[in-house]
């Protein structure tokens, strides 16, 4: 299904990761591929630009990491972003140049593009966040289903089948997610494309759309 694509979804000048799309439909399709991605990539990280700290994590000279933030390799933390207070990277992680990981945000196996901002409360596990997309304050996204089956992303087409166990949300490039909102397994939300507060969303959000509750999407004007 075509809005479901790298090409619709991300702007791939946006992320210093663009090589791990290389050849792929989905971005889905990547997940599994992160950790090497990362490892490769960081031997290529100019020095003058980018320090390494402990075990396989790159962290940019220009980057604020407040020392109460915890972050696992691999990881790399790009140029200008911000790792707020007791923020904890679990491992697997690119985080985008200008972007914003904030105050007890978790992350693990993810990839977020330049600027985007996950700034209070949440957990992103197992997600591609486009550029300057937003998770407002303890959204979160739920990336194993409660059944512990393989994740199918639902869309209008028909289903499709990801072969991935851990799947929470690929959010397209500028997408805005309302305060305490679950994003559940398997969630593609279009660029461009609102979601209110409180949402639970499930499936496939169409790019500029506004996501009121399940079945209640409507086009932006």
């Amino acid at each position: 299904m075509k809005g479901l694509t790298v090409a619709e979804l991300y702007t791939l000048d946006e992320t210093i990761a663009r090589g791990i799309f290389d050849g792929v439909t989905y971005p889905w399709e990547v997940l599994p591929k992160i950790s090497n991605f990362i490892l490769e990539l960081g031997k290529t990280l100019p020095e003058d630009e980018y320090d390494r700290i402990g075990e396989d994590v790159w962290i940019a000279k220009s980057a604020r990491v407040f020392e109460s933030a915890y972050i696992h390799g691999p990881a790399i933390i790009g140029k200008n972003a911000e790792v707020r207070h007791c923020a904890f990277i679990r491992g697997n992680a690119i985080v985008g140049e200008g972007a914003v990981v904030g105050n007890s945000t978790e992350l693990k196996n993810v990839i977020l593009f330049n600027k985007v901002q996950v700034p209070h409360y949440n957990y992103v596990g197992d997600s591609i966040l486009g550029y300057k997309a937003h998770m407002g304050a303890g959204s979160i996204t739920s990336n194993v289903k409660s059944d512990k089956k393989l994740v199918v992303v639902k869309t209008p087409e028909g289903n499709i089948e990801t072969g991935i166990k851990k799947f929470g949300a690929m959010l397209g490039d500028e997408v805005e997610v309302g305060c305490g909102t679950v994003l559940n397994p398997g969630s593609v939300v279009g660029s461009h494309s609102n979601i209110y507060p409180l949402s639970s969303v499930r499936g496939y959000v169409p790019a500029n759309s506004i996501y009121k509750r399940q079945g209640e999407v409507v086009e932006k004007y």
